[in-house]
């Protein structure tokens, strides 16, 4: 910790938490050290707006956080997964045997490492974007790099649709480019919405808040699979009727389609993003300005709730705990702090191994046991189409049976059995569901029955991935470590799961041909099983956050979060001696009849940051504020 010179002042503040008990502490503290301000009457300040955000009703502002968090992760999740059946289009236009006869066309595949490459380099960018936006949500706030990850997915998502192939250049080559820089910007948006929807929330209705944020992830998912089937519907005149290049042509423009759609609701979104405003858990414990934090909490609060702020103010000096090398250091070092860690981060990578195993390769799978295999005997571009057709189909079916309602379920029960049972249940059913699926591979593939069984099987491991550990593992880190640390620490655990996405793609594409074409995806399956059992093992490590406030979460003690100086520090020679403390004087409240700046899209009643509200006939409560003169 390192001596910060601050000023508080006093403001007038109606909140339910303070009561008359502020104003017993609004003088000053008896037992302050000389110079020291009143030390406990900030942490009670602190305190009571804490629990106004703890125990804040449901609002429309919290529809708005999920709604524009949600943007986001609808957007991640159709980028990401559009490349499902892209890539079988890529592999017509680009792969094997592009200079064969036009009667091979349903024969031609991406080769092994242009399939590796392109589905590969959106994880690597994520894992990438997790840790720097993590990182820069934790120094610089969460406002003010909130967006900045948006425009890099709408740039980068653009960029793919305009990729075109050259003499001196790879078109597979460019386009994973596009899908590396894109993946960073993806990799943004899970620390930053994660820690804002959780921040933002109170503990009654928080993990309902940041699983309907998530949930968006599963109708990205069923849009990038439905919009490729209506494409592709839309375009089966042209495969059937006309000639070679005609194909070449309708294929070359599907796939830009479905790419390029995925900038829509991030376009939509990014204005709302670049308004919100900044967290008040931020404001209090990182930029310690209580007065900014209580207005930007008063869109959380669907009662009137007035600040008034007193025009004097002095300069005062005080301790509060920040992000620095050695406190990371000293935090994790403790078992009960890095224990937490390491359970968040194996849990995610343990899931996405078969997350992303499978959802990047459904199309794989249901080929490989001939779920909608084309007719034989049809024509090269009517066997393209049917294909491509069933292929969409059966990927609509997986995300409306398995991967859509098992974000509700969770959706329902997390504020009621909690994250940790979930968490546990969802990895032991998955365990249990891939060791079925791949002992019993071959024999359910042999028949029409047993391959509608796996089909059957395969949706219920979509839906317990979802009403388990995938929701899961993106809630706790969002919880459970310090406003200081919480985003970078979720940034860490989230690339680890990307980390497992990229293991997983590297090992299913070298590993499935094993003995043959497809010869080696029951093995597969038995592998994500044996990464499920031990994600029942890390969720041992992970404490339950269900109806507990983010400061009880941190194991971190509240009572003296703001300390003072010590009075002899401020005559020594130190370092403290560089601060002189200055007196400051705020601007008087703004008169009834001024004129009042126009609303931003997050402010409940039209108050902007810099704007105070006065309310006559109100009953005030006093209260001291805090903000930061670095």
């Amino acid at each position: 910790m390192r001596g910060t010179t601050v000023s508080y002042d006093s403001i007038n503040f109606k909140a339910r938490a303070l009561g008359d008990r502020s104003a017993g502490h609004a003088g000053k503290d008896a037992n302050a050290p000389a110079g020291a301000p009143n030390i406990r009457h900030l942490n009670e300040t602190r305190r009571a707006l804490l629990t106004e955000i703890d125990n804040a009703k449901f609002s429309w502002f919290h529809v708005k956080v999920a709604f524009v968090s949600g943007a986001g992760f609808f957007t991640d999740a159709y980028d990401i997964f559009a490349i499902n059946i892209v890539s079988v289009m890529l592999g017509y236009l680009y792969g094997t045997g592009i200079d064969s006869n036009f009667s091979d066309l349903p024969h031609r595949s991406l080769t092994t490492s242009q399939e590796v490459g392109i589905k590969i380099a959106t994880p690597a960018g994520v894992l990438f974007g997790q840790l720097l936006f993590g990182w820069l949500a934790d120094v610089l706030g969460r406002k003010r790099i909130y967006g900045m990850e948006l425009m890099l997915i709408i740039v980068a998502t653009f960029g793919q649709t305009l990729c075109a192939p050259g003499i001196g250049i790879s078109m597979i080559g460019i386009l994973t480019f596009w899908r590396f820089m894109m993946g960073i910007g993806i990799g943004g948006d899970y620390p930053i919405s994660a820690v804002i929807s959780s921040e933002f929330s109170s503990v009654y209705i928080r993990g309902r808040v940041m699983t309907a944020v998530f949930a968006n992830q599963g109708w990205g998912q069923l849009c990038a699979t439905l919009f490729s089937f209506i494409i592709v519907s839309t375009y089966k005149r042209s495969f059937i009727h006309d000639d070679a290049p005609g194909v070449l042509r309708a294929l070359d423009q599907i796939w830009r389609l479905i790419i390029g759609l995925g900038c829509i609701p991030g376009a939509i979104a990014l204005y709302f993003r670049l308004t919100i405003p900044e967290t008040p858990r931020f404001t209090i414990d990182i930029e310690r300005n209580i007065r900014q934090a209580g207005r930007d909490l008063s869109v959380l609060l669907v009662e009137s709730e007035t600040y008034t702020v007193d025009p004097d103010a002095v300069g005062k000096r005080v301790i509060a705990r920040q992000a620095t090398r050695d406190d990371f250091r000293s935090y994790f070092s403790r078992w009960a702090n890095l224990k937490i860690l390491i359970g968040t981060a194996y849990s995610w990578f343990a899931l996405d191994i078969a997350f992303y195993g499978l959802g990047l390769n459904s199309s794989t799978i249901l080929s490989a046991i001939g779920f909608g295999s084309p007719k034989k005997g049809l024509a090269p571009g009517a066997a393209v189409y049917q294909n491509l057709h069933n292929a969409s189909l059966g990927n609509i079916i997986l995300s409306m049976a398995g991967l859509v309602p098992g974000y509700w379920a969770t959706f329902i029960f997390i504020d009621r059995w909690g994250r940790k049972p979930i968490q546990f249940m969802g990895f032991a059913v998955l365990t249990v569901l891939f060791l079925i699926m791949g002992f019993a591979y071959d024999r359910m593939n042999a028949t029409s029955g047993g391959r509608a069984a796996f089909v059957v099987l395969y949706c219920f491991a979509n839906f317990f991935q979802n009403f388990g550990p995938n929701t899961t593992t993106f809630i706790i880190p969002g919880e459970v470590f310090p406003t200081r640390y919480r985003a970078t620490a979720h940034g860490i655990s989230a690339a680890s799961g990307k980390f497992g996405a990229v293991v997983a793609q590297l090992a299913f594409q070298w590993l499935k041909d094993v003995g043959g074409p497809n010869k080696f995806l029951d093995h597969i399956l038995e592998i994500f099983a044996f990464f499920m059992f031990t994600g029942i093992l890390s969720t041992l490590l992970i404490p339950e956050t269900n109806q507990k406030t983010l400061e009880m979460l941190s194991n971190e003690s509240q009572d003296d979060f703001i300390q003072p100086v010590p009075a002899s520090d401020y005559a020594s020679s130190g370092y403290l001696s560089e601060f002189e403390p200055t007196p400051i004087r705020l601007h008087p409240l703004e008169s009834p009849g001024s004129p009042s700046r126009p609303p931003t899209a997050f402010s409940a009643r039209g108050r902007r940051k810099g704007t105070s509200v006065s309310s006559h006939g109100e009953r005030f409560a006093s209260m001291s504020d805090l903000s930061v003169n670095s």
